[in-house]
């Protein structure tokens, strides 16, 4: 019998050590879901704020709104810079830095006072908009091709329930306390999550070559998203004749052309533009463009305004906003239960069929806003299924990126996916704020119900796109 010595080295201190972990599945998942919790409550959670907002710096809707759009504009960039940068230099050390910004944030929020420094802080917490595509691709790296695509499923569905919890958790915070304590709960979470990442997540070293950042195109990317989806958030307030709309849509799009020319002809791109083009993955990204402008956008804007508009309205429950918002997180609770089916139907027979359950139970939905747009049980009936529907969209749509890209490009891709879904749901909630000003009872600004009619249509067509696409993408036979 032969044996083989190993040997003998000194014992690795906790840096190396941090490559040499073992943990379990269940840890490493539980660890990620609780990083990704911070993102979606950030995301959110301003929403339940704006009010108070409005009557402590008495200060209008539109200049509260940049709190949102602050966050949102930085947010849609770093997702695919910030993934590339964690494909390249290693996921668990730009998340741990994107965790740093967050935390930085709610402190300038916190601290300063003032509506300025909050929308200052909130575009600084936008850098945790790359902690999903990071998480996606930790899950990718650390787990077993078997477990990933129930990982993810959970991970993205963490996503949802989070941000629906955001906004009754925060509501409860302004009521109880101060609105400062929200930044203090988001930067002590931050912290916690840098710790978790830090001490129990298995590190892996970079097995290939560390490649030159693409500096130019991080910026000009960054530069052009911002001026889009600045355009398209502030085209319905300040006009879409109005020449600062019509600058930022033009300046932004003359950039991203350049940009686009930019990434084909560079040896290191900051998103891989010839990767995207790959049949499966172009149709995956098609695919979020079209739940993007249809129900993944317009549903969470349209439920509210048919459950809160006053009964003597063409259409509307006059629910208050706290039980409209309490029936749409019961709602995305159920929804949350059911994105373990969603992650097991993904890994036995591939997400392009969950991506076809969830567009066909939107399908359904967005029909019956028009039928039961009068009824409570009937609403509340559609806030489960539009609930349950997009816990296996959002779950599709990372799985089928993870099933077609290779691993080194998990966040970078599924970074780029975030910020083709923000612009696509800029862009429909736009359209849907036109139709609904457009078809108006005479002498008033109240939406009828052909202005529903009309909402409806679009979501439904943008649904049945989607289902055309996602037949479109093949399997190979095994």
């Amino acid at each position: 019998m032969r044996t083989t010595v190993r040997p003998t080295r000194p014992l690795a201190g906790y840096a190396e050590r941090r490559y040499e972990r073992s943990r379990p599945v269940w840890l490493i998942l539980t660890v990620l879901i609780t990083v990704e919790v911070i993102s979606a409550f950030e995301t959110s959670m301003m929403y339940a704020a704006l009010p108070t907002f409005a009557e402590i710096f008495d200060a209008d809707a539109s200049a509260v709104g940049w709190s949102v759009t602050a966050f949102l504009l930085v947010a849609a960039s770093s997702a695919a810079v910030c993934g590339r940068l964690g494909d390249m230099y290693g996921r668990e050390r730009v998340l741990m830095v994107v965790l740093a910004f967050a935390t930085v944030g709610s402190i300038v929020s916190m601290a300063v006072g003032t509506l300025e420094g909050i929308i200052i802080g909130r575009a600084i917490q936008g850098v945790a908009g790359a902690i999903l595509p990071l998480c996606i691709g930790l899950a990718r790296e650390h787990l077993p091709v078997e477990k990933v695509a129930m990982a993810v499923a959970l991970i993205a569905g963490s996503a949802i329930a989070a941000g629906a919890a955001s906004l009754v958790v925060a509501g409860v915070i302004i009521d109880l306390g101060d609105w400062r304590y929200i930044f203090v709960v988001t930067a002590a979470y931050a912290v916690i999550c840098i710790i978790l990442v830090e001490v129990v997540l298995p590190w892996r070293r970079r097995t290939y070559h560390r490649q030159p950042v693409d500096f130019a195109g991080a910026v000009a990317l960054a530069v052009a998203v911002a001026s889009i989806l600045l355009g398209l958030t502030q085209g319905k307030s300040w006009g879409w004749d109005d020449l600062r709309v019509l600058s930022l849509l033009l300046v932004g799009a003359v950039i991203f052309a350049w940009w686009v020319r930019w990434e084909l002809n560079c040896a290191s791109p900051i998103v891989n533009l010839r990767l995207l083009a790959e049949r499966n993955i172009a149709l995956t990204m098609l695919s979020t463009i079209a739940l993007g402008l249809g129900p993944i956008g317009v549903v969470t804007m349209l439920i509210p305004i048919i459950m809160q508009s006053p009964k003597t309205s063409p259409f509307g429950l006059g629910l208050s906003p706290t039980t409209a918002g309490l029936l749409s997180f019961i709602g995305a609770m159920v929804g949350m239960l059911f994105t373990p089916l969603a992650g097991k139907l993904a890994a036995s027979v591939g997400a392009r069929t969950a991506l076809l359950i969830g567009t066909a139970l939107f399908l359904g939905a967005c029909s019956g806003f028009l039928v039961f747009h009068g009824s409570v049980v009937g609403m509340t009936m559609l806030i489960v299924v539009v609930s349950i529907a997009t816990a296996f969209a959002y779950t599709a749509l990372s799985n089928l990126l993870v099933e077609f890209v290779p691993e080194h490009s998990t966040s970078e891709t599924v970074g780029s996916q975030s910020v083709v879904r923000t612009a696509a749901m800029a862009v429909g909630t736009s359209i849907t704020t036109v139709l609904l000003a457009s078809l108006v009872v005479p002498g008033t600004s109240t939406p009828t119900v052909a202005a529903l009619g009309a909402v409806c249509a679009m979501l439904v067509t943008m649904c049945a796109v989607t289902i055309i696409l996602a037949l479109g993408i093949r399997y190979e036979k095994r």
